[in-house]
């Protein structure tokens, strides 16, 4: 009798954008936007990841924040271009892409990715001060107006303040005009994705009836990070007592900066097995991120679902239309010769390559989700 040859585990991701969804899948990273005159504009993007040239930045525990810095960079990408695009009657975005061209005009586009690293940077900065830093402020503030002394529950006092900073955070975002239509496209790459998992035909009907909570989204990667935080600094402060004191605030928060990338990689790897293998422990990982969901996520709208399948089918391979920048450029007419001498692309390792968790964001890896 023959063993029955084992389907191998393909994971896809993705991210909302404005008016829009991106999509990583095995064939590449693609996305999706609904133009101002209703078409649909599918593309192919060039994502290389550092960890194919650098093998030792693809191993468990190590992955997980290399994979978030590079998501938000590309992320922040992405969701520029779908603001240009589609427009969305916004006079800053004009005025912005207009910076945009002049800066890479005139410093070329090396300039335009340090932007991106400079706003991934800056966002992981204040990320860190309203998480870390203020929730040790007001812990001592708390701390110096009661007479009891509550430094053994430093790290849950901290960690319910994180919560509840997260989730005003969250649900204040959701509200913003232009962000209500971001999360329905949020909903419609989720549903999109179980569709596709759930080895369904990729139709409009199919991805209706899907759930919208998916158990890999970037908002669970955050909220159990959260969580992790939580177990993780409980554990430090049993260990060294001392560092709970207010004297000492300066050096915990310096030891939970230190702790961060800790926290981030279980917390990565942690959603990468919830999503593999799904099971009663996953689900009870994944459980507190699910609810958050259900702020983050919307139900679509047909034309939303349409706009996510066609980023997720370009990015499985299996639409011909979905060009490249470089077979667009290719199409277009010659108005002056160009140069003889041809960059060769970097061959890709596809044994080694590994599709990442949706951690890409609600809004440019601003909010993953």
């Amino acid at each position: 009798m023959s063993k029955q040859k084992k389907s191998k585990y393909v994971a896809v991701g993705g991210q909302a954008l404005m008016e829009g969804v991106m999509m990583t899948g095995p064939s590449g990273t693609a996305i999706a936007l609904r133009l101002p005159d209703q078409t649909i504009e599918t593309s192919m993007k060039e994502f290389k990841r550092i960890k194919n040239r650098i093998k030792f930045l693809g191993f468990p525990f190590i992955r997980g924040i290399v994979n978030m810095v590079e998501s938000q960079v590309f992320g922040y990408k992405c969701l520029m271009e779908s603001a240009e695009k589609t427009s969305m009657d916004m006079e800053n975005t004009v005025q912005e892409s207009k910076l945009d061209k002049w800066i890479s005009d005139h410093f070329g586009p090396k300039m335009m990715s340090a932007i991106g690293i400079i706003s991934a940077v800056l966002g992981l900065g204040l990320a860190f001060l309203l998480f870390s830093v203020l929730p040790s402020l007001v812990f001592n503030g708390v701390g110096s107006l009661i007479a009891a002394d509550i430094t053994p529950f430093k790290a849950l006092v901290e960690g319910v303040i994180r919560v509840a900073l997260f989730v005003l955070y969250m649900y204040a975002v959701s509200t913003v005009k232009e962000i209500k239509r971001v999360v329905q496209y949020h909903g419609a790459e989720h549903k999109s994705i179980f569709c596709f998992e759930n080895k369904l035909e990729l139709t409009v009907e199919n991805v209706r009836k899907q759930k919208r909570f998916h158990p890999r989204c970037g908002t669970s990667f955050l909220f159990l990070t959260i969580l992790l935080s939580i177990a993780i600094s409980a554990l430090t402060l049993t260990i060294f007592p001392s560092l709970a004191k207010p004297e000492n605030t300066a050096l915990w928060i310096a030891v939970k900066l230190l702790l961060l990338p800790v926290i981030l990689s279980v917390g990565y790897e942690s959603i990468m097995l919830a999503g593999k293998y799904p099971n009663v422990f996953t689900k009870i990982l994944s459980a507190p991120g699910l609810w958050m969901q259900r702020i983050t996520t919307k139900e679509p709208d047909d034309s939303m679902i349409e706009v996510a399948i066609a980023a997720l089918n370009a990015s499985l391979g299996v639409l011909p239309q979905a060009e490249t920048e470089q077979e667009k450029e290719d199409k277009t007419p010659e108005l002056f010769e160009k140069p003889t001498a041809e960059s060769e692309e970097e061959p890709q390792d596809e044994a080694e390559e590994e599709k990442t968790p949706d951690i890409g964001g609600l809004a440019g890896g601003a909010v993953p989700t």
